[in-house]
């Protein structure tokens, strides 16, 4: 099982978020613990989770989510509801455009239940990388929040580095950890390996610590549609009895210009639960 945190990281939304759709019997947890109160949930949950928020995405309330999800709806009654939402979003705002493409990943998820393709999943040890990076932060971890900020992090990291005469010696690594203001905030890395000494100036330059055991995966395609591949990596964490330790990093092996050929290793740092 994971813990509400944990769950929410796996889901891409936030805790209170969770809360509150327990709170209004929308995705209950599948254990509470009498004792501390605290919530978890299984791999399975998952499912439910896709199914309410590419709802709500849609634009329906919460009832009458509530009342769908408790129908069963199915995958391509979902992708029916997404045609008509998107001929009217086609003339809405560009962020409106951006929420779509959420949607479109949650259905993917949805999509791809049940198939499980564990040969694709490696644990391994990671090593310690030495990185430049810049940092932002992000109002969730929600793809609609982390896209915004990482993207032109990146732009400007890579101007930095040129102004520099640094060169990057390496791919890519995109990490995250919980803002130390709380609030389900997330201080999102944009990062490239570098070979220059550690420093802080426009850019700062670490060592990025080594991860002991990670489980990874490698996703094909736009990061907008990486959330299939999160949630299979999640189940087969799961399955095979482990637990994720903290947010996963994510190592572009493959950025041409058309990001539907991008190649990502997702590494989720864990240990056996």
């Amino acid at each position: 099982m994971f813990t509400i945190g944990d769950f929410a990281r796996h889901g891409r939304v936030s805790v209170r978020m969770l809360r509150h759709y327990d709170a209004t019997g929308l995705l209950r947890p599948a254990h509470v613990d009498p004792s501390s109160g605290y919530r978890y949930y299984t791999a399975a949950q998952l499912a439910r989770l896709n199914r309410i928020i590419a709802l709500k995405d849609l634009g329906f309330t919460l009832q009458q989510v509530h009342e769908i999800v408790e129908e069963k709806v199915s995958a391509e009654e979902l992708r029916g509801m997404l045609r008509l939402r998107r001929a009217e979003l086609e003339t809405a705002m560009a962020v409106a455009g951006a929420r779509l493409v959420q949607v479109e990943a949650r259905l993917r998820a949805i999509e791809s239940e049940g198939h499980m393709p564990t040969n694709d999943v490696v644990i391994k040890n990671v090593p310690a990388v030495r990185v430049a990076e810049l940092t932002a932060t992000a109002e969730s971890f929600g793809p609609e929040n982390i896209s915004p900020v990482i993207q032109p992090l990146y732009h400007r990291l890579f101007r930095e580095l040129d102004s520099a005469g640094v060169a990057p010696s390496g791919p890519g690594v995109a990490y995250y950890e919980d803002a130390p203001e709380g609030g389900g905030k997330v201080s999102v890395h944009a990062a490239v390996q570098v070979s220059a000494p550690v420093q802080d100036g426009a850019f700062r330059v670490l060592d990025l610590p080594a991860l002991d055991q990670a489980a990874t995966i490698v996703h094909r395609g736009s990061m907008d549609n990486v959330l299939a591949t999160v949630q299979t990596l999640a189940r087969w964490i799961e399955a095979n009895g482990y637990r994720s330790t903290a947010y996963p990093r994510e190592v572009s092996l493959e950025c041409p210009e058309d990001r539907d050929d991008w190649v990502t290793e997702l590494q989720v740092p864990v240990t056996r639960a």
